[in-house]
């Protein structure tokens, strides 16, 4: 006798008819398809054979020639002078100073030099600042290092990063033979770039010690290198913000700086990061106090004091009302009265 919970053996036949019904139509429409191969299939590989991994199209290894073609250079100037330059006004509205320091390279013309900018780094608004802050001869010709780890780990940002501001996956930790030789070949070329020398943006609103990449590439490339301090940026859109808020922010331009004859990476660094300080302090007060500290060595560091948790926060408003830029509308710290 069958079991009286499960299915009858009648039921069962049944089922294997209608299987065996469907099985064959099917078949007769699938036939074709198996005998499409390669190209529109995976190759088949022989057990035992290790095939090795495709080579990564991502990071690092993103190619961005593209977006250095005629099509591509139209696209990008259109960007520019459209959304782009609308919406740094709306957010930033910056108020750019110091390119009279940069008028004796402008007026070589078409013999004007690539320049390696160099500024600090407080927000993503800063590279979009600098795309329309850069002065001519060299907007036209900027190329930017980004962070090859957050701009081109995906095949839609890589994209994004390298048709609207002709980015180049640069690995922020270290200044590879592979960058670097990419990156002379460009200025060989005319263009001029802008690297962070932070390596990142500053995580609580204050600066961070420079690396040496801006340095490094100006001894390999014989490309000036030219200071440049963004206020403001960290108010508006700082790092760990979850939406923009509007507001002001300046650039200042300081003089190109040239590594001097056998200075190290190490010590043209130094010089690079005392004149991103020094125009930090000229942002706050005004030129002939800045190259007055300067001098002494007392431009208040753009690291902030070495505070740590609510001190080093009140510290930063302190400086941020300091000047005309960046204090936050949304609220203003308000710190208790202990007498």
């Amino acid at each position: 006798m069958g079991d009286s919970k499960g299915p009858s053996r009648q039921a069962l036949r049944r089922a294997a008819k209608v299987g065996d019904l469907v099985a064959g139509p099917m078949r007769t429409v699938l036939r074709p398809t198996a005998k499409v191969g390669f190209p529109y299939r995976k190759p088949t590989v022989p057990r035992g054979v290790v095939v090795p991994e495709e080579a990564s199209k991502l990071g690092a290894d993103y190619d961005t020639d593209w977006a250095r073609r005629p099509l591509a250079k139209a696209a990008r100037t259109a960007i520019h002078r459209g959304p782009l330059q609308a919406a740094v006004k709306a957010l930033a509205d910056p108020e750019v100073l110091g390119t009279d320091r940069l008028d004796d390279l402008a007026r070589l013309d078409d013999d004007a030099p690539p320049l390696i900018f160099a500024p600090n780094h407080y927000s993503h608004l800063d590279t979009l600042i600098m795309s329309v802050a850069v002065p001519e001869p060299w907007r036209g010709k900027l190329m930017v290092a980004a962070a090859a780890d957050y701009f081109f780990d995906t095949r839609w940002k890589g994209a994004a990063s390298a048709l609207a501001l002709n980015a180049l996956p640069i690995d922020r930790e270290v200044t590879g033979r592979k960058s670097a030789d990419m990156i002379r070949r460009l200025i060989d070329d005319g263009y001029s770039l802008v690297i962070y020398p932070e390596g990142g943006r500053s995580p609580d609103g204050w600066g961070q010690e420079f690396k040496g990449g801006a340095a490094y590439l100006s001894i390999r490339t014989g490309a000036p290198v030219v200071p440049v301090f963004i206020d403001g940026t960290g108010a508006i859109f700082g790092k760990g913000m979850k939406r923009p808020k509007p507001g002001t922010s300046r650039v200042v331009f300081g003089r190109p700086l040239r590594p001097e004859p056998g200075e190290s990476t190490r010590r043209f660094n130094a010089r690079i990061e005392a004149a991103v300080t020094m125009l930090g302090d000229e942002s706050l007060t005004d030129a002939w106090t800045a190259r007055r500290r300067a001098a002494t060595g007392t431009n208040p560091k753009l690291t902030g004091p070495e505070y740590t948790g609510w001190r080093r926060q009140w510290a930063l408003t302190d400086r941020r009302e300091l000047g005309s830029v960046g204090v936050r509308r949304r609220q203003k710290r308000r710190w208790p009265d202990l007498g």
